[in-house]
């Protein structure tokens, strides 16, 4: 994945000082690199049997939105507190820099469904387990988790199934 690490930019001191950001807006403004991306991620579900892809607030919304079309299949939202209009299910977790709460309508998901989890990073791996809690809750199947990016070297994989991990580029 070459051509798509070239296309990450690396913001140093952003959201504070000592993180370096992956920025992922050059690849979303080259039309081939993101119709590249997209296309990676349909071959790889194409044989794959779910229902939805949850889209993380909020750069997981781009990347979920645009494979959700392309396969046909719907997309659910998991959003900050206060922009969901249903009633929410909510849970809490700790980032790499602070902790923060994530939201899903409650009758998105019916017990049994197959969903795959769909965010631009996986970091520490904390957005991730609070999608995954929230889901259980809601007796969903998580079949995979899909991120276009992994730092390696926070061990975000660790707290997860790592064998429902697909990550397009890992930083270790």
């Amino acid at each position: 994945m070459e051509w798509l690490n070239k296309m990450i930019g690396d913001v140093p001191d952003f959201p504070k000082p000592g993180i370096i950001f992956k920025d992922i807006t050059p690849v979303l403004k080259n039309p081939d690199t993101f119709k590249k991306v997209i296309d990676t991620f349909q071959e790889h579900y194409q044989n794959l049997d779910f229902d939805y892809i949850v889209a993380v607030e909020s750069r997981g919304f781009i990347f979920g939105a645009a494979l959700a079309q392309k396969m046909g299949k719907g997309m659910l939202l998991v959003r900050k507190p206060g922009k969901l209009p249903r009633k929410t299910l909510k849970e809490t977790y700790e980032l790499e820099y602070g902790t923060d709460t994530l939201e899903i309508h409650q009758d998105d998901i019916k017990p049994g469904d197959k969903v795959i989890i769909m965010d631009d990073l996986l970091a520490t791996g904390g957005t991730a387990q609070a999608v995954s809690r929230m889901l259980k809750k809601l007796e969903a199947q998580v079949v995979e988790q899909a991120f276009v990016i992994e730092l390696g070297f926070l061990k975000g994989r660790d707290k997860l199934a790592p064998d429902q991990i697909y990550s397009m580029i890992n930083f270790e």
